[in-house]
């Protein structure tokens, strides 16, 4: 870990580092409380993974699981892969290392937010097949984004791309599992991918 430590550049804008310390400002016992359980369901995208597999056992929700599939693997691939290693950006923790933390440190580059990214494929995913799941899973997206600032392992600008590259995902997936479904379609092929 200190190797990519080291290897980190660091680069934030003020307001950045302002608004950090205003959500370190607000830290009460509730909020230490919760705000980490929150954090816990982006953890690795645990949460919409198992929500996806979800979709996918159950036959009304197939079409949906697929998009939400679809939606994870294109944001993670851009996300963790591409961009995180790419741009190597120092996480706030890493720079003031005496906040002290309410979750492990992370092991991995700051930008973008892996948490936001996912939660916000799939989370938009949903919206684009059912507005009444959409705007709950939009919303705990949301929630999940704010925590990683509240937990200070991630800088603002990371939630605003992360979330940016997961409502993006979300949407070309839906175009990617309509255009499937109606070639699967015409062909009569409806069982194949239903």
């Amino acid at each position: 870990m200190e190797a990519i430590i080291e290897s980190s550049r660091v680069f934030y804008f003020d307001w950045e580092l302002d608004l950090l310390h205003w959500f370190q400002d607000i830290h009460n016992g509730f909020l230490d409380f919760i705000v980490p359980k929150i954090t816990f369901l982006g953890d690795k995208g645990w949460f919409w993974i198992v929500l996806t597999l979800i979709f996918l056992v159950i036959p009304k929700s197939r079409k949906l699981g697929v998009q939400s599939a679809i939606a994870l693997v294109i944001t993670v691939f851009i996300c963790n892969i591409v961009l995180k290693n790419a741009v190597m950006r120092c996480r706030p923790c890493w720079l003031e290392p005496d906040v002290q933390l309410l979750v492990g440190i992370p092991d991995d580059y700051s930008f973008p937010s892996g948490h936001t990214n996912a939660s916000f494929a799939v989370a938009t995913a949903i919206f684009t097949r059912n507005k009444k799941w959409g705007i709950p899973a939009l919303i705990l997206a949301a929630l999940i984004g704010i925590s990683r600032l509240y937990v200070f392992v991630h800088w603002p600008t990371d939630v605003l791309v992360g979330l940016l590259i997961g409502v993006t995902g979300g949407i070309v997936s839906y175009f990617i599992v309509n255009y499937i479904y109606k070639k699967f379609n015409k062909d009569g092929l409806d069982d194949v991918v239903a």
